[in-house]
C-alpha cells in the first residue's frame, strides 16, 4: 500500500509517517520499481498499537524502546513485557488520579444544581419581601459604620 493509501487509513499524515520510519518507529518500507514506499498491510496494526501507546501518554523514547526489543524477536520478551508493564503501571495510576478528579468534579457540579434549587427559592422569597428589606452586603456595611 502507497503512503498516501496508509496515511488515510490511520489517520496520520504522510509526513508523520516518514518522521516515523525515519527515527525507527516503523520499519524501512520495502520500495516498489519506481521507488515509492509500498507498505505491508500488516504495518496497520502495528500503527493502531503505537496510537494507543501515543494515547496512554507514553513519551516517543520509550516506544522507540520497545520498536526496537521488538524488532529484534523473541529474545527480548521479557525486556518488552518489563517496559509494557511500567507503562501500564503509570496509566492505571494516572486513570485512578482522573476518577479522583471526575469525583470531586461530580461532587462540585451536584453543589452548584442543590444551589441553583436554592437560589430560585431565595429569589422568590425575595419578591415577596418588600424592598426595604433586602439589603445587599454593601449597604449592611455601610449600616453597621453608623
Amino acid at each position: 500500500m502507497k503512503i498516501g493509501d496508509l496515511a488515510q487509513r490511520t489517520g496520520l499524515t504522510a509526513h508523520t509517517l516518514r518522521y516515523y520510519e525515519r527515527i525507527g518507529l516503523l520499519p524501512r518500507a520495502a520500495r516498489d520499481s519506481s521507488g515509492q514506499r509500498d507498505y505491508d498491510a500488516s504495518i496497520l496494526t502495528w500503527i493502531e498499537f503505537l496510537g494507543r501507546l501515543k494515547t496512554t501518554g507514553m513519551p516517543i523514547r520509550d516506544m522507540l524502546a520497545y520498536a526496537r526489543l521488538r524488532a529484534r524477536g523473541a529474545v527480548t520478551n521479557e525486556a518488552s513485557r518489563r517496559l509494557l508493564q511500567q507503562h501500564r503501571d503509570q496509566v492505571a495510576a494516572h486513570v485512578a488520579e482522573l476518577k479522583a478528579c471526575l469525583s470531586v468534579l461530580d461532587t462540585k457540579i451536584a453543589g452548584y444544581a442543590a444551589d441553583a434549587g436554592q437560589v430560585e427559592t431565595d429569589d422568590d422569597a425575595r419578591q415577596k419581601r418588600p424592598a426595604q428589606q433586602i439589603r445587599t452586603r454593601q449597604a449592611r456595611a455601610r449600616g453597621n459604620r453608623r
